[in-house]
């Protein structure tokens, strides 16, 4: 049996007449942890967006666990196994922490068509222990995600991902934004995922975090994936001469 979780072999996406994604290769393993890398606009995140059904691709194909897939949308996606935490996080701001890791899979306590009754404490029990497993630290469950810090948002949205995941997480850029401490527990986070064998596809452009926390490394340059190299075999000089086109120039695609 393959041990290949992700595979996509020339997949392209055009918006008109601008190219953002070319003829890109790209296979996932069970367990292994990449980085994609790139300068602004060089196709990381659209890439995401097509394996993850967010846009339809222009061309080529996705293989996921082994099957030709084509998502409709970030739903379907999700229940096929693929987790993704987005830049713009997706969490619904007059919410509590429960009902945003339950969005969309509520546990109903009384089906009464759209009359229902929510099990809350159940959603309250599992939601604790989601945030324990993943060493997530929000001191009032009850608050709501307006009320949160940025840091304990985006530790919110990856608890989510993490604690649903049971194929493949997508984190894009997930500490952009945050402090010193709060990435220190979002790496903790990921480096969690690595003990538990859950394949992860990270979008960053913080290369110490990078060469930190994965197996392996992909480069992203003008919507073609220019470099695909094992950590142990690269450098951070090395990763920006192929981000700048100093290498890889005429560079196709790698898998």
């Amino acid at each position: 049996m393959s041990d290949i979780v992700l595979e996509t072999r020339g997949l392209t996406k055009h918006y008109g007449g601008v190219h953002a994604l070319e003829d890109a290769d790209f296979t996932l393993r069970a367990g292994e942890h990449i980085a994609v890398v790139g300068d602004n606009g060089a196709g990381k995140s659209t890439f995401v967006r097509q394996i993850t059904g967010v846009e339809q691709r222009t061309a080529g194909k996705v293989w996921f666990g082994g099957d030709e897939v084509t998502f409709s949308g970030p739903i379907a996606a999700r229940e096929a196994g693929i987790e993704t935490v987005f830049q713009n996080l997706a969490l619904a701001d007059d919410l509590d922490v429960p009902s945003n890791l339950f969005l969309g899979r509520e546990l109903i306590k009384f089906n009464l068509g759209p009359f229902s009754i929510l099990d809350r404490k159940a959603m309250r029990e599992r939601t604790q222990e989601a945030l324990t497993k993943t060493a997530v630290k929000i001191p009032n469950l009850s608050n709501t995600i307006r009320n949160m810090s940025g840091g304990q948002r985006q530790c919110v949205a990856i608890a989510r991902s993490a604690s649903f995941a049971s194929r493949l997480i997508i984190m894009d850029e997930p500490t952009a934004a945050l402090g010193v401490q709060e990435t220190a527990q979002v790496e903790n986070i990921i480096r969690g995922l690595k003990e538990r064998g859950v394949p992860l596809i990270l979008v960053s452009h913080n290369l110490r975090q990078v060469f930190d926390l994965v197996d392996r490394i992909v480069v992203f340059r003008r919507g073609r994936i220019v470099a695909s190299l094992a950590k142990h075999e690269t450098d951070g000089n090395d990763i920006v001469s192929y981000i700048t086109g100093v290498k890889g120039a005429e560079a196709g695609a790698y898998a």
